[in-house]
């Protein structure tokens, strides 16, 4: 059974994968159409442009992902007879841990003076991704569900709502795995997959959504009767929905990397994943409305 299992959810993942490119597809070729209305050879040039972007934005983060070392970090908590059986690994991930600028000298000096045991090496790994690695992997989350709010909020078309979340979720799965040096099993990988898929397509249909229907109060329904506010509520909304979802997709890759190795089963991973995306939501929002104005000036700048 839990060979069928990971097959499964293997071939789910192809299947994912195979979806958002669908999707990434048919956003490209319909704002194509759109371009070729003022001259065929600008819709070339999209196209030219779009085929190099997703060479760099989808193909190149899906190899980094997949030909990084495989390692489940439950290891690090697994009986010490194991520890002898899988010291090479710990080895290989040492190594790239101590490359890392967040860990402190202190840290680095510990791994070192343990590379020569597997049981004090094991400890060792287990303590710093445990008080250091966490909160750095949460920064790096919370930055990427930044992007994605103003990127949505922003956005007032679905296709390009979904192409911003794959990609930065992409992007973001090829951060946490580069940052700890190794991958998620392919299992894993295949659940990650349909994830981003299914807030691709949340994304995308988040343009379509009531916000009066969410919030049914009066004066929500009031400020939906100004069509400047009725646009920027919505928009807004829209950027939160994808935030809460992309922040979701990054602690659940997370998780997957070490912290379900404490004793908790895969659905307990999910519904403290979104627990835990609810309460940074916030911190998202807040730091999204300090960047927004320097943004907005980057972006006036670059065209004046």
């Amino acid at each position: 059974m839990k060979k069928i299992g990971k097959s499964f959810w293997i071939i789910i993942g192809i299947a994912s994968i195979f979806f958002l490119i669908l999707i990434i597809l048919s956003a490209v070729l319909d704002l194509g159409e759109k371009l070729t209305r003022i001259h065929i050879y600008l819709e070339y040039a999209f196209y030219g442009v779009s085929a190099v972007l997703f060479f760099l934005l989808f193909i190149r983060p899906i190899f980094t992902i997949l030909f990084s070392p495989s390692f489940s970090i439950d290891h690090l908590f697994t009986e010490e007879q194991n520890a002898r059986k899988n010291y090479n690994m710990y080895k290989k991930v040492a190594k790239n841990l101590v490359k890392e600028d967040y860990l402190s000298d202190e840290e680095k000096r510990l791994i070192e003076l343990s590379m020569s045991d597997s049981l004090k090496l094991k400890k060792t790994l287990s303590d710093i991704f445990d008080k250091t690695i966490k909160k750095e992997l949460n920064k790096m989350i919370v930055t990427y569900a930044e992007t994605v709010y103003l990127s949505t909020a922003i956005s007032q078309n679905g296709k390009l709502d979904a192409l911003a979340v794959i990609t930065i979720n992409l992007r973001l799965i090829k951060s946490l795995v580069v940052k700890c040096g190794f991958r998620p099993n392919y299992l894993s990988l295949g659940k990650l997959s349909l994830n981003v898929l299914t807030t691709a397509i949340i994304a995308e249909n988040l343009e379509d959504m009531n916000f009066s229907e969410i919030f049914p109060s009066s004066s929500i329904n009031a400020l939906q009767e100004i069509p400047l506010l009725k646009t920027v509520t919505g928009s807004f909304a829209q950027g939160i929905g994808n935030a809460l979802l992309s922040l979701r997709v990054g602690i659940i890759c997370r998780n997957y990397l070490f912290m379900d190795l404490k004793g908790l089963n895969k659905n307990q991973i999910r519904k403290m994943a979104f627990a835990e995306a609810v309460i940074l939501l916030p911190r998202v929002i807040a730091e999204s409305m300090k960047k927004m104005p320097n943004r907005v000036k980057g972006f006036f700048s670059k065209i004046f």
